[in-house]
């Protein structure tokens, strides 16, 4: 009876409509939350109107970077909140190990056909790490159905450092992002090896050309399988444009083919990460549509739902289908949620949108314009050592030096201070998002920037004119408050 009292006296207060909601800690009791940081007071989101997000003291924060590169079609879209709630009234719920529903089964006929014909199934789940754990899953499952002959020793992957594919711990197991993975090591799987990533601003020497640094790479991804038995490896993973860990970084031209070919050399599949940089992000659904090679298998994840459901995926080509097809016939994998109807519709609902009010050509037509912004305004700035990226997925590089593109120190927290810069003063009132350990893992930082699809070309020169101010304020305050004796 008591319980039932104090969840009363909960609902009672809790917000309706536009009212606002306490600042977390405002109250006489702490927040329940188990927040990512435990010091922090959290503002509360009182609603969303397309590129902005209303707070609950009243700021409007323009969202340059759609949270983690999620919101697609910017927030507070009716069309897909009519969507969700026409399939909530239908059917919430599908056990998927009885039934099926029309939201996933259209959901999945337009991812497989959005591919133009190279994948041909598609499997629904709640987050980028459940797809990227299903993933490697269904490598493995893969070589051990393949007919004539199967091939058990396959139980490794190759990726690379300066990667993140997710948080559970087999796909933190497959990123290389040191900070992410320290705590946890000991209890991560150690099948997985890593190799250089192909990142041109630290990783291509300065009179090597594109084809020799591609050359290059790899050679070192050929020596790896060489180095653990090519015929251990399951798959090699990676990000066509590195999201997280590097700060939106593009392959240079030739590299995913070049892996490609050793990919087929060794008989290995070729799983490609596109939960941060797919589904039109780089302009095209796919990004792997960009770089002349198909993926055998591939994940997706933030814009496939535009944060309206918690919702991700697989893509298997023909090749890994039939062969399991041909075996045992079903996947060796499950989730309670997956394929859950109300994700499927939000889904559908934003990739009809995005279709429909051709979104994909907008993000080719303004990329350029967003990089030509972000290059002429801060370019030239001592701090910025790079900006790089692709469609609307944007990445700027902050160095205490810019000819020797030396980080910042670690302790310094440039990026995350920048973000929280831009959160907390009314003079720039921008969301962006922060990166850390680009260099090594530890050290390095950046900002992505990943707008809207359906953001104007008033809105891009507002994101670039703020951010630039931004980091202009935030480094000449931090000039400001070195000691004398430094500033010499």
């Amino acid at each position: 009876m008591q319980n039932t009292s104090r969840l009363e006296a909960v609902i009672s207060r809790r917000p309706t409509g536009d009212q606002e909601v306490p600042a977390l800690g405002s109250s006489l009791q702490p927040s329940a939350v188990f927040h990512r940081q435990l010091r922090l007071n959290f503002p509360a989101i009182v609603r969303g109107e397309g590129s902005y997000l209303v707070l609950n003291d009243g700021r409007r924060i323009l969202d340059a970077s759609g949270g983690a590169a999620v919101a697609c079609i910017g927030h507070g879209d009716a069309r897909v909140a009519e969507a969700v709630m026409a399939q909530m009234r239908s059917v919430a719920y599908c056990a998927t190990i009885f039934y099926t529903s029309t939201a996933c089964e259209q959901l999945c006929r337009y991812l497989v056909d959005s591919t133009g014909g190279h994948m041909a199934r598609a499997y629904i789940v709640c987050s980028g790490s459940e797809a990227m754990e299903a993933a490697m899953k269904l490598a493995r499952q893969y070589f051990l159905e393949k007919a004539p002959h199967p091939e058990p020793r396959r139980t490794r992957f190759i990726a690379r450092s300066q990667s993140y594919h997710g948080i559970t711990l087999g796909a933190l197991a497959a990123g290389g992002h040191e900070a992410r993975r320290q705590y946890f090591e000991p209890l991560m799987p150690t099948n997985v090896s890593h190799v250089s990533p192909c990142f041109s601003y630290r990783g291509k020497a300065a009179q090597e050309s594109d084809a020799a640094y591609v050359a290059r790479l790899a050679a070192e991804l050929d020596a790896e399988f060489q180095r653990v038995g090519p015929d251990t490896v399951c798959a090699f993973i990676a990000e066509p444009i590195v999201g997280a860990a590097l700060g939106s970084v593009p392959s240079v031209p030739g590299y995913f083919r070049a892996v490609q070919a050793v990919c087929r050399k060794y008989g290995a599949l070729l799983i490609f990460d596109e939960v941060m940089c797919g589904m039109g992000r780089a302009g095209t659904v796919h990004a792997w549509q960009q770089e002349g090679v198909v993926p055998d298998i591939q994940t997706i994840g933030k814009c496939l739902g535009g944060g309206y459901q918690p919702i991700a995926g697989v893509l298997a080509s023909h090749n890994v289908i039939d062969t399991l097809s041909r075996g045992t016939g079903s996947f060796v994998h499950g989730h309670t949620y997956q394929g859950h109807p109300v994700g499927c519709a939000a889904a559908l609902a934003v990739q009809r949108i995005i279709a429909e009010e051709n979104l994909l050509a907008n993000v080719r037509e303004l990329g350029p314009v967003l990089a030509d912004l972000l290059a002429q305004r801060l370019g030239d700035h001592p701090n910025v050592g790079n900006i790089r990226g692709r469609g609307f997925f944007w990445g700027i590089e902050f160095v205490q030096d810019k000819n020797s593109a030396r980080p910042f120190p670690v302790e310094d927290h440039v990026a995350m201070k920048i973000a929280e810069l831009g959160l907390s003063s009314a003079d720039y009132a921008i969301a962006v998002y922060p990166g850390s350990g680009t260099v090594d893992g530890r050290s390095g930082d950046h900002i992505i920037l990943a707008p809207a699809y359906n953001a104007t070309r008033a809105e891009i020169h507002t994101i670039v004119d703020r951010v630039a101010r931004l980091v202009e304020g935030y480094f000449a305050a931090k000039t400001d408050d070195r000691p004398e004796q430094a500033k010499l």
